[in-house]
């Protein structure tokens, strides 16, 4: 009973740990929010949710001994608690504020933004203080490479550890630990995370935006997540160089962080050997071609640049699931809207911070399906699958195919809970997988010109789950609503 004991406070210490992490960014809004001259209202959205977080700060120091050591069981738990209670601070400001005075709202557009989802209830974007505007993206960039991942980064100086919370959180079938001690790992993905994104802020702002558009499309982009400053998104703007620019950072965001490493080590070959990535690029370029021919020979646009360049950056856009958009793509020829609802189902890399199925987990089931169709012509023959020339084990495939179906059987069912309500097919379906997919927007009413405000309350605190779910990949959610969890 002790050690139980012992482990829930522990497991309390780890979530303080990072609602104080999240406490500083907060501050860091109400410091901006007071240089852009917001006064009295950057206080009172901001000044108590930070100082929330740190108060649970200094109290969890009361409640477990120097060394905290969560077990695999509590590992899941705490990953699980650490976004809900990640969402509930984070919708304090939108509240306190008074621009999103229902806490239901308030409690979807802040998980929606941690979740890099990018779906939003707001109808008039635009009106919302910028230091607001600000914390909105910064929830994106900070659920991007992972609000556990970054405290696990700083666990160590805690004396907590952090093993199996990476990879009950991670994105894609499994982390790619190219460093002895976890926490490192967690430190440089989050360097290199940092650094792309300066670099993005800098070139926006080369492309004439403004310091905090720069800055929070740069943390939209970069997280792959959505949330824009304006009401017509990335299209406000007009600008074919910030199109272009936002479509290669959204390509490289879904892409495995870990390629980003070993490219800045000079391991460019690394690139040619990833069998996932050759088929993220493919999957990009074929489908960005072929909406592209298909908007021209339709007459949507006038030429093949132009038909390039929004089908390039709305393929990038639903693919990576960041959802931000140039053009109402429900206006498109339906085989162009058909190419984007495909690319709802498969998303980016594992170790990006894309949602959605992922790449790798794709072309795994494709080569068991050949696999399997070779066995039923010779069936003496073995047939293993191979993944950048590496034999995958039996019990990887079996959990990747797991995976994939227990996502699918969450859309479905998401999909009757939302018709539920009395929403037409193509609304309930897109939302469901939209929001489990982590991409924002859908189709019909859901569609890039629209926005989730019409549902009632209990649709979106189911979207608000779906989103939790979706962004740690069905498994670590669902397997605490398991008996077996529980059993000691």
């Amino acid at each position: 009973m002790n050690g139980k004991g012992s482990e829930v406070r522990s497991l309390f210490r780890a979530v303080a740990v990072l609602l104080s992490v999240l406490s500083v960014f907060i501050l860091a809004c109400l410091a901006a929010g007071l240089a852009l001259g917001e006064g009295l209202a950057a206080v009172r959205a901001f000044a108590i949710p930070a100082a929330a977080g740190l108060l649970l700060f200094a109290l969890s120091f009361l409640a477990a001994s120097d060394r905290v050591i969560l077990s695999s069981r509590f590992g899941y738990l705490f990953v699980v608690l650490s976004w809900l209670s990640a969402a509930a601070l984070g919708a304090l400001p939108f509240v306190l504020s008074g621009w999103i005075p229902s806490f239901a709202d308030a409690l979807f557009e802040s998980m929606s933004g941690f979740t890099t989802t990018g779906a939003t209830i707001l109808t008039d974007i635009e009106a919302l203080p910028r230091s607001l505007l600000l914390w909105r993206a910064t929830t994106h960039w900070l659920g991007g490479m992972g609000i556990v991942v970054l405290t696990v980064a700083v666990f160590p100086l805690l004396g907590i550890s952090g093993r199996a919370l990476m990879e009950a959180e991670a994105p894609g079938p499994q982390v790619d630990k190219f460093t002895p001690r976890l926490s490192q790992t967690a430190s440089i993905l989050w360097l290199v995370y940092l650094g792309l994104t300066m670099i993005l802020v800098i070139l926006l702002l080369f492309g004439g935006m403004g310091f905090v558009d720069a800055v929070t499309h740069a943390f939209a982009t970069m997280a792959t997540g959505g949330f824009s400053t304006r009401n017509l998104s990335v299209g406000a703007f007009g600008s074919a160089y910030v199109d272009w620019v936002l479509t290669i950072f959204m390509v490289l965001a879904g892409s495995n962080f870990a390629l980003h490493w070993k490219l800045l080590h000079g391991d460019g070959k690394s690139l040619l050997r990833d069998s996932e990535w050759k088929a993220y690029v493919s999957i990009f370029a074929l489908s960005s071609l072929f909406v592209a021919f298909n908007l021209l020979s339709s007459g949507t646009y006038g030429d093949f640049s132009q038909a390039l360049r929004y089908a390039s950056f709305q393929a990038a856009s639903i693919l990576t699931t960041t959802g931000f958009g140039t053009a109402d793509f429900l206006q498109w020829p339906s085989f162009a809207q058909g190419v984007l609802f495909a690319l709802m189902f498969v998303g980016g890399c594992a170790g990006s911070t894309g949602g959605g199925i992922k790449v790798g987990r794709i072309v795994t089931l494709i080569k068991m399906g050949f696999a399997e169709m070779r066995y039923m012509v010779n069936p003496r023959g073995v047939y293993g699958i191979f993944m950048n020339r590496q034999y995958m084990k039996k019990n990887i495939v079996y959990n990747i195919a797991a995976m994939v179906w227990l996502y699918l059987c969450t859309v479905f069912v998401s999909t009757l809970v939302v018709a539920w309500g009395g929403f037409d097919i193509m609304t309930s379906l897109t939302a469901s997988l939209a929001i489990l997919g982590n991409i924002g927007p859908g189709f019909s009413l859901v569609g890039p010109a629209f926005n989730y405000a019409f549902f009632p309350d209990w649709i979106k605190l189911w979207l608000f789950l779906m989103m939790l779910v979706g962004r740690l990949e069905v498994f670590t959610v669902l397997v605490i609503f398991t008996k077996a969890f529980w059993k000691r």
